[in-house]
């Protein structure tokens, strides 16, 4: 923390260890260390390590980074909320406009959720398993909650 505010987490996940930065929108990343979690993630927002003697490595970056980090917690800067439209599948804004209560669930949820919603009926490979995960989403959509949530 600094400033009162987050700016890097550390943790282990399989197998390498890493700095992931919070408002990693802002980072600049000159030395192009920064990688993205995974397929969704919208901007590189960690530094991954594969070996033991990797921050000793890139001590000078890291320190840069954290002053960078730091810089924007100081000046209480983050990054523009990014407003655009979700791109609904098709089968969702079908399910949506046949069902009232459904829909307005669904839009009452936070982006977030309703992102969860979207990215788990994109990895769908058919259309019956997407028409499936609908129905089976239907009750946390009610309830509020995103698609990973229990």
């Amino acid at each position: 923390m600094h400033a009162q505010r987050n700016i890097v987490i550390i943790g282990a996940v399989h197998g390498n260890f890493r700095l992931s930065f919070f408002n990693a929108a802002l980072m600049k990343d000159p030395e192009g260390v920064l990688e993205k979690q995974g397929p969704n993630t919208r901007h590189p927002d960690m530094i991954r390590f594969t070996s033991h003697d990797g921050p000793t490595q890139h001590e000078d970056v890291i320190r840069a980074y954290l002053r960078e980090a730091k810089g924007y917690a100081e000046a209480g800067q983050r990054p523009p909320k990014d407003d655009s439209a979700l791109d609904l599948p098709d089968e969702l804004v079908a399910a949506l406009d046949a069902d009232p209560e459904l829909s307005e669930a669904f839009h009452a949820l936070t982006r977030g959720r309703q992102k969860s919603y979207v990215i788990n009926l994109n990895g769908a490979k058919t259309l019956q398993t997407k028409i499936n995960r609908i129905d089976r989403f239907r009750g946390k959509i009610i309830d509020g909650k995103g698609a990973t949530e229990r």
